[in-house]
């Protein structure tokens, strides 16, 4: 038996086929390469098509993640990183090339704490959340073994946590969280501190202000950087409340961080708890374990291999 996979993002495709067991019997990643509207479905239709034709297997199901919100009573997705995604049909064009092949979609979020309940860090846990933290910020909430979707498929999308009054304009497009302590965010709030300190002379400066990047502040953090400290630091608090919230909401087994930003920042998964406790049910948070993703970047391609096994059954 042969699952095929999917997780799409904002600049890649990563395409898997699974066996029923887990294994990867194939895996490619393909660059979006600045592709918008019906370029990016008719890209996925195009590897359902090959995957269907030059597989060794049979495809018996198919799986995709998509980021953003999935709508699963019109089949369509809202994904504000792909232009011209603001209400894709794409179930619809998947059907059109799936040869009767079974097709089940679902977000990133979910799909990453699917693939990790699968595969990964929450294996055995029926209540557990995935913080992705890369380019934005979303959860993944895993509650009595079923992922909690909300009455319009939009639960998790705690980057619009609110964290620190008063409200400020800058919240609007992506909510306070997101705008603190995304990859983006945190390039953001480094430039913005340059832009204020005159004297500083940190290895920062050696770039010019609006290309600094979250890998560039990291890099500067383990250099003990002043302005560096600041911003990871300011991170750790936000990172720590909203870990807390979430605790202290849901009693979770596990809370599991991954995402581009977590890389660099797994070392700091101890100080985050450290903040949480702090904020969060005293109880719960003793009974918590924060985890990095087992899975790593492939959590969204396991989630959706899952999708396609599940959707079988």
């Amino acid at each position: 038996m042969s699952l095929l996979a999917f997780d799409l993002g904002g600049t890649k495709l990563a395409t898997a086929v699974f066996n029923e067991d887990g294994k990867i019997l194939f895996r490619e990643i393909t660059p979006l390469e600045k592709r918008k509207g019906a370029e990016v479905g008719e890209l996925i239709s195009n590897k359902i098509v090959s995957s269907i034709n030059s597989s060794d297997k049979k495809i018996h199901s198919i799986g995709i993640s998509v980021p953003g919100i999935y709508h699963a009573k019109k089949g369509t997705v809202w994904a504000p990183n792909i232009p011209g995604w603001d209400d894709y049909p794409l179930l619809e064009e998947i059907k059109k090339v799936a040869a009767n092949i079974p097709v089940k979609i679902d977000s990133d979020r979910a799909c990453y704490i699917l693939g990790e309940a699968w595969k990964g860090s929450a294996q055995q846990c029926k209540d557990a959340i995935f913080l992705a933290v890369g380019t934005g910020i979303g959860a993944g909430i895993l509650v009595d073994g079923n992922v909690l979707r909300g009455a319009h498929d939009i639960a998790g999308a705690i980057g619009w946590l609110a964290l620190s009054p008063p409200f400020k304009d800058e919240y609007i497009e992506c909510g306070c969280f997101e705008h603190y302590c995304s990859g983006e965010g945190i390039a953001k709030v480094a430039q913005k501190f340059l832009g204020e300190k005159n004297n500083y002379s940190g290895e920062l400066k050696n770039k010019p202000v609006e290309e600094i990047t979250c890998h560039d502040v990291f890099h500067a953090y383990r250099n003990h950087d002043e302005i560096a400290n600041e911003v990871i630091n300011i991170c750790i608090q936000f990172w720590g409340m909203a870990t807390a919230n979430l605790v202290s909401l849901f009693n979770p087994e596990k809370i599991i961080f991954g995402g581009g930003v977590f890389g660099p920042a797994i070392p700091l998964i101890a100080k985050i708890k450290e903040e949480a406790t702090k904020w969060a049910q005293p109880i719960s948070i003793k009974q918590v374990s924060f985890e990095a993703s087992g899975l790593g970047s492939d959590a969204g391609v396991f989630g959706a291999g899952f999708l396609a096994l599940n959707n079988l059954s």
